[in-house]
């Protein structure tokens, strides 16, 4: 596992910057050649058929993802008039959930955006079927293993991604702040944060509440040399002077008006225009992963800014897959579906429409066409992956059967402690008690 992980870091930083683009995808790139089909392609494994089917395909993401993906869906139906789709897609609140019932009811769509974190429970109970006759002889293999499951492909990654911050550029041009080029550490972050405050109105904030944010703690936790919060093998490894410095500096940047207030952190919603607190003006920093920035982007034009996590010991971001498509076991349509994964991450065509709306185009040949046309937006998917690169932690995909730990347990304790119903140390032993309930 570890070293699957090492390999990933490296494959996607090598992807991510285009290092070794020019040989993966010196060959000719039109539609026609690009579209060729692996002896081992779904798209060949079978004669074209004429009988009209339908494929469910559901996603989570922003408004540009949505455009995006339903434009590519319409050029699959213009070129294969007998297959048509019923999209469900929204934003990430709630999508497992759903997705989660459906599954349990044997009816989850067809084609399933997955996250990483999900794919060993999903594995375990056997709900995703082998992609092995995908072609995915054009990403790296490194990538693609990350989507294995006892030797057999039941994911396939769609793009490069990495972890780290956001920001409000507009609003430090303004106040004539620059960040580091070589990056920050956690204590040059904080007294920067301070010395914002001191140039803000009193309801306007530096950064959004992160003591809720697990990913951003994992990220404090790991540049301390501490090792991840959950081992990859689902193991409790929070450090617990660690979480309660955490916790309390949040306390404290909150008093401060650092960071907002707990009822107005609770109201924050990534991505939507009235209630993002970022792009409502009212914080200036915000954790995200590069496959966002493009989208924050596209809300407010030209004034995001993008920045590798703080540092201490070590670094502090991460590199991984953004995510990937599968198929339910339970569909129907497997090949149709396949047919169509397989179209999604080698056409031309498809990688075009679809840019950086998932991060980083998958296949090398599709990243070297569209690096020359990317805007300036596109870039910022590309600059916060560089910047993560430098010092970027090995990435963990998570550990079975600790999902709801994160999105409700977490969730729930860090929320009680923001809003004074429960004091850090309790939060601790509570985190540590529901966290017994999760290993193995």
């Amino acid at each position: 596992m570890a070293t699957m992980r090492k390999k990933l870091t490296v494959a996607m930083l090598t992807t991510a910057i285009g290092l070794s683009l020019v040989g993966c995808g010196s060959g000719d790139t039109t539609p026609k050649a690009a579209e060729k089909s692996s002896p081992n392609s779904a798209a060949s494994a079978a004669p074209a058929s004429t009988k009209p089917v339908k494929l469910r395909i559901m996603w989570w993401g922003s408004q540009p993802r949505h455009d995006a993906t339903l434009k590519i869906l319409d050029l699959y139906t213009k070129n294969h008039p007998n297959i048509t789709f019923e999209p469900e897609y929204s934003g990430f609140d709630g999508y497992i959930d759903k997705l989660t019932t459906q599954a349990a009811a044997k009816n989850a769509p067809d084609v399933i955006q997955m996250d990483a974190a999900w794919l060993a429970d999903w594995n375990a109970r056997g709900q995703l079927a082998d992609l092995s006759s995908i072609n995915v002889s054009d990403i790296d293999p490194n990538l693609v293993e990350a989507g294995k499951y006892k030797g057999k492909e039941t994911a396939v990654p769609l793009g490069g991604n990495a972890w780290g911050l956001i920001y409000d550029k507009g609003s430090l041009d303004k106040l004539g702040i620059q960040l580091p080029k070589e990056g920050i550490t956690w204590d040059g972050f904080f007294k920067l944060a301070k010395d914002i405050k001191a140039k803000l109105d009193k309801d306007h904030y530096v950064i959004g509440d992160f003591a809720r944010n697990r990913d951003m703690y994992t990220s404090y936790q790991l540049s301390k040399g501490k090792g991840y919060p959950v081992t990859p093998d689902g193991k409790f490894n929070f450090d617990k002077d660690t979480w309660l410095e955490w916790q309390k500096m949040a306390d404290q940047f909150r008093q401060e008006g650092i960071i907002p207030p707990a009822d107005v952190s609770v109201s924050d919603v990534d991505l939507d225009p009235k209630q993002d607190l970022m792009l409502t003006g009212k914080v200036i920093f915000k954790a995200a992963h590069a496959a966002q920035a493009s989208s924050w982007d596209s809300l407010k034009p030209g004034s995001i800014g993008v920045y590798a996590m703080p540092k201490d010991k070590e670094g502090g971001s991460w590199l991984k897959a953004t995510f990937f498509f599968s198929v339910s076991q339970d569909s129907q349509n497997k090949e149709e579906a396949k047919k169509f994964i397989d179209w999604f991450i080698n056409s031309p065509e498809a990688g075009e429409i679809s840019g950086t709306t998932r991060g980083v185009p998958v296949s090398n040949k599709i990243l070297a066409q569209l690096q020359p046309k990317f805007s300036a937006a596109d870039k910022l998917t590309t600059d916060m992956i560089s910047m993560a690169s430098q010092g970027a932690q090995q990435f963990n995909p998570g550990a079975k059967g600790w999902n709801n730990f994160d999105t409700k347990d977490y969730k729930a304790i860090t929320e009680s402690i923001m809003f004074g119903k429960m004091k850090i140390d309790q939060g601790f032993d509570e985190l540590k008690k529901k966290a017994a309930e999760y290993e193995k």
